[in-house]
């Protein structure tokens, strides 16, 4: 019976540890000062602009396997409109650099190339928007939380200062800590930034070489001789 009080008391113990501990991570954060503030605002941003992101490019590696057979049986027919007919059926960045280039067929080999390049580059910076913003708050984050911890030190100095003979040394391990809040939560939000701006870059290169491969492939259909 004691064995089992004794039990039910540490278990009561350490429920109210746990709830302790839950309570005063919302308390430091909410003790971090003024620069919580904007760094909330950064987050936001930041995750906002990871997930649009990632759907947008998510979409574009979206592509039949088969469009390109289709493609070259059209363009060996000779049918230039049924093959930038269904360009215009796919979502998709590499279907509508194939389009510029099919609607060129007819001038010389220059211009058509000349023309998928500049299709490329419009289709590559709409994937990579906002991806610089989401590297500034990599960067911007932790330096915001540098920031915010040396005011809260200036701050925790500054009441020692004033605290006369009154020092007390917990005055001044409570500004230090929560001075240590902004710093530990920008480089969160920085860390969270970085690799998710180094993830999207990653996947957007990769559709970058799956574009590279079907322009060489549709330069070879080209060359091939209209039935």
């Amino acid at each position: 019976m004691t064995l089992l009080q004794i039990t039910v008391e540490s278990a009561s113990e350490m429920a109210a540890v746990e709830g302790y501990h839950t309570v005063a991570l919302w308390e430091l954060l909410l003790k971090g000062g003024w620069v919580m503030i904007p760094l909330a605002l950064l987050f936001v941003v930041a995750v906002y602009i990871f997930f649009e992101r990632y759907f947008v490019i998510r979409r574009a590696q979206k592509i039949p396997t088969d469009f390109m057979d289709k493609i070259r049986q059209q363009v060996v027919a000779g049918n230039i409109e049924g093959a930038i007919s269904l360009c215009q059926q796919i979502d998709n960045p590499a279907a509508r650099m194939i389009e510029k280039g099919l609607s060129r067929i007819g001038r010389s080999m220059q211009d058509i190339t000349v023309a998928i390049e500049n299709a490329a580059n419009l289709e590559v910076y709409k994937l990579e928007n906002n991806l610089s913003i989401l590297a500034t708050i990599a960067g911007a984050a932790p330096m915001l939380g540098f920031l915010g911890t040396v005011t809260g030190m200036i701050r925790a100095f500054y009441r020692l200062s004033t605290a006369g003979n009154n020092i007390d040394p917990a005055m001044l391990a409570g500004g230090i800590y929560e001075a240590m809040i902004t710093t530990a939560t920008g480089l969160l939000i920085g860390i969270i930034a970085y690799v998710g701006y180094n993830y999207l870059s990653a996947r957007i290169d990769r559709i970058v070489f799956k574009m590279e491969a079907i322009v060489l492939e549709f330069m070879d259909v080209l060359h091939q001789p209209a039935s």
